[in-house]
């Protein structure tokens, strides 16, 4: 059965359908409104220059949205906000609870005493080899070993030389001789062979060959190496001991790279022995080796210390102490320095409780102050403590590093010129003299008035004397800087 709509009903449907259609369209459009990224708030009023990424605040953008970088929105830059060049600005409680210490660049004296640690070693100048002057047989050893200490004129070995035997028979047959021109010839061939003049002169007083030859120390000093034994065949010229001597010995310094221009040979060094505490010896830089060790990146300085009693042994540890003048410098606490590996920085502290990073030039270090030599004036406050932080703050903030402002250029001394002339008047510093031609500046002779640079140089002299003159032009004013009577010939 059919039920009659009326045409009321139908007016009625067709109401309902169109609220229900604006309604889903009205959701529609809130849903697709609220994946739109919301706008960067802004105060009204004020101008924004740029957004920027927190983590990131070298790069900027033109306008807000997401960060490339990290899951968050960009952060406006206003114009009414300080700049870069204004530095970071902490709460007084937050800098409190940071512990930050301030300190002031003052200029002071720096020491510039270097302590180096070395090690001692033989004197490689005192050094002598033992070697055989002819080829033999040894027949005897006295009982000597490397590291042993010997004395000067010690025995080392006795060695049987069979060729010296004939020589020295022919040399005692042509002495009875008489010729004086054939003994002396013989003798030299006696020479010749490797004999010692005071082995010749011993074969001479006695009358007999003497084959077998005592080889003896040289020099006093520590045995290096020892290679003869006992039967065994020596040829001519093969070494069998080195022995370095104990006057004197080297201490290895070991200096940083950063340090050693400061190093100079011939300059004192005082030493401490851990060996001998308490104990100083003195000694000098007698040589700076050429070659910096890699790994450490040191040079090493050769300090010749004297050996008195033979205390002081190779291998033995002490530092060394590089005496030197002290020298005025700009100073601040080292722990205020903040090096980065391409520079060093230090946090200004500046008005209104804000800081800001600048880039300074370091020199030399001693104990716990650092030489500034340029990036910082005498009376700036830098961040003894806590400077770390701040610096992670003022890099967040975007704040740029005050950079070293350049030197000005020394102004070239005024150029200095000279003639002579006479003496027209002299008033206080005024002084007017009838001069010569100047033909560095296309000057004719002429009468003029010039200014004197100290009123004391013109003592002595009076209208009409001849004299001779340099001026030169500082800041445009023709100034004399030396004036001297002409002696007038007879």
């Amino acid at each position: 059965m059919s039920i009659p709509i009326t045409r009321a009903q139908l007016a009625a449907g067709g109401m309902i359908l169109l609220l229900l259609g604006g309604a889903g369209g009205y959701g529609l459009s809130r849903l697709s409104s609220s994946d739109k990224p919301a706008p960067a708030p802004t105060s009204a009023g004020r101008q924004v220059l740029y957004w920027y990424d927190p983590m990131v605040p070298s790069q900027r953008f033109d306008k807000p949205g997401k960060s490339p970088f990290m899951d968050m929105q960009l952060v406006p830059k206003y114009a009414d906000e300080a700049g870069a060049d204004a530095g970071v600005q902490i709460d007084p409680a937050r800098v409190q609870s940071l512990g930050v210490r301030l300190t002031t660049a003052e200029p002071g004296r720096l020491p510039s005493e270097i302590t180096a640690p070395g090690v001692i070693d033989f004197n490689g100048r005192d050094l002598v080899v033992v070697q055989a002057r002819a080829g033999g047989f040894v027949q005897r050893v006295y009982a000597r070993a490397p590291g042993d200490i010997i004395a000067a004129g010690a025995p080392l070995a006795d060695v049987l030389v069979p060729e010296w035997g004939g020589a020295q028979t022919e040399f005692l047959a042509v002495r009875r001789t008489g010729d004086a021109a054939l003994i002396a010839a013989a003798r030299q061939r006696l020479a010749l062979l490797g004999m010692s003049p005071s082995l010749i002169a011993s074969v001479a007083r006695s009358g007999r060959p003497q084959t077998v030859v005592r080889i003896t120390a040289p020099g006093g000093g520590v045995i290096r190496t020892l290679s003869v034994r006992n039967g065994m065949t020596v040829s001519q010229g093969q070494t069998l001991a080195e022995i370095s001597g104990l006057g004197s010995v080297w201490l290895n310094v070991s200096v940083p790279e950063a340090t050693a221009g400061q190093v100079r040979p011939g300059q004192a060094v005082t030493v401490t022995l851990t060996a001998f505490p308490g104990e100083q010896f003195v000694g000098r830089v007698s040589a700076i080796l050429p070659e910096a060790a890699a790994e450490s990146r040191t040079l090493t300085a050769r300090v010749e210390l004297p050996n008195r009693g033979g205390r002081l042994r190779p291998g033995m540890y002490g530092q060394a102490q590089f005496a030197g003048a002290a020298s005025p410098a700009l100073l601040v606490p080292s722990e205020a320095v903040i090096r980065t590996g391409r520079r060093a920085l230090v946090m200004l502290a500046q008005p209104g409780g804000r800081f800001r990073p600048a880039e300074v030039q370091v020199g030399r270090e001693a104990g716990d102050r650092t030489e500034i030599l340029a990036g910082l004036q005498a009376g700036e406050q830098v961040v003894a403590s806590g400077q770390f932080l701040l610096d992670s703050e003022a890099s967040l903030a975007g704040v740029q590093a005050r950079p070293i402002q350049p030197r000005p250029p020394a102004a070239a001394p005024p150029t200095a010129y000279e003639t002579t002339g006479r003496l027209e008047r002299l008033h206080g510093r005024s002084i007017t003299l009838s001069h010569q031609p100047v033909p560095a500046l296309q000057w004719p002779a002429m009468t003029m008035s010039f200014t004197l640079a100290d009123p004391k140089l013109a003592e002595g002299l009076k209208t009409g004397d001849q004299v001779r003159f340099a001026f030169d032009q500082a800041g445009g004013v023709p100034t004399v800087r030396r004036i001297a009577k002409l002696d007038t010939p007879r």
